[in-house]
């Protein structure tokens, strides 16, 4: 069974409250996980939300506020106490890289695991492709360097319509081609069309993640065509100058971003913690983007769900 799922493991902003964890999410893509961001108590919440350290094999990190990087190094430290072998690819900004790796060795000298740092373009790019997969980086406007991620799968193979592929005895060697689109050509030099032999495929998902940014319709231009949109709103618009001065956005900013890109859903996050619930944010985005939804601690949601 496919999965793509994302897990909301912090959604508040820089300050601590009582109410949300620091920005984390973790990404379940056919049951490997994948973090982005990982505020203090990420792995508390990777625990209380029953994902498995075992699973996680790459880190996203967006920026180097304190809130979206600084439970990295207890996270990894936990993983090495527990034995976790093999290797986990941290993507980060140079200056990041530059102040959390002394960070991290000191911490953990002897890690059970690789640690790799993969320098992250602030301009952007492809940072992992795999064979249903790709992430890239894009640029966010924050008051210092900031990226935000895109995770697209990629086109999925047509299904195979089992009574036409009897019907034609079609050997096993060329099934994958039929899922590849490929005509069937028959011994004699008859083609039977692929439409024939299988179904259009699933429609390919994807998900962008943009925290922390101004408004800014750069943003909106790099996500077009995203299927789901998170975008930080930490404020409501009555605060929208306090918004543009920290390099923040309002809930009904991020709203406008999701449908200038064309999206199908948005969900909001990042509150500051004036606010007590998520439900003081929502209306705002709801008035300009109905698919809204507002990000709580624990919440899982599937991506491949219309």
């Amino acid at each position: 069974m496919e999965s793509f799922k994302v897990n909301i493991l912090g959604c508040g902003s820089a300050t601590p409250s009582m109410r949300h964890n620091p920005s984390c999410q973790v990404i379940n893509f056919r049951e490997s996980l994948m973090m982005i961001d990982c505020g203090e108590g990420a792995q508390l919440q990777l625990r209380r939300n029953s994902l498995k350290f075992s699973r996680l094999t790459h880190i996203f990190i967006s920026h180097t506020h304190g809130d979206h990087c600084l439970g990295l190094p207890g996270l990894l430290s936990t993983l090495s106490l527990h034995g976790r072998e093999g290797c986990i690819k941290v993507y980060m900004l140079k200056e990041g890289i530059r102040m959390l790796k002394p960070v991290i060795e000191y911490m953990c000298p002897h890690c059970s695991f690789d640690v790799e740092f993969v320098e992250i373009n602030p301009k952007g790019g492809l940072l992992l492709e795999t064979n249903a997969l790709t992430v890239e980086a894009f640029p966010l406007y924050h008051r210092v360097p900031c990226v935000g991620f895109i995770f697209r799968e990629k086109k999925k193979p047509r299904h195979i319509n089992g009574e036409m592929v009897k019907f034609y005895d079609v050997p096993v060697r060329l099934i994958q081609d039929l899922k590849d689109g490929a005509d069937l050509v028959l011994p004699d030099g008859r083609v039977v069309p692929n439409s024939v032999l299988t179904s259009d495929p699933n429609p390919a998902t994807s998900y962008a993640y943009c925290s922390d940014t101004m408004f800014d319709p750069r943003v909106a231009e790099a996500v077009r065509g995203v299927d789901t949109i998170y975008h930080e709103a930490t404020y409501t618009s009555d605060l929208e100058d306090k918004a543009f001065e920290r390099g923040h956005s309002t809930a009904a900013q991020a709203a406008t971003i999701a449908k200038m890109a064309g999206a199908k859903r948005l969900i909001i996050g990042h509150y500051s913690k004036r606010y007590e619930e998520p439900a003081e944010l929502l209306p705002e985005a709801l008035a300009i983007f109905p698919n809204t939804i507002a990000a709580d601690e624990g919440m899982s949601i599937d991506l491949l769900a219309d």
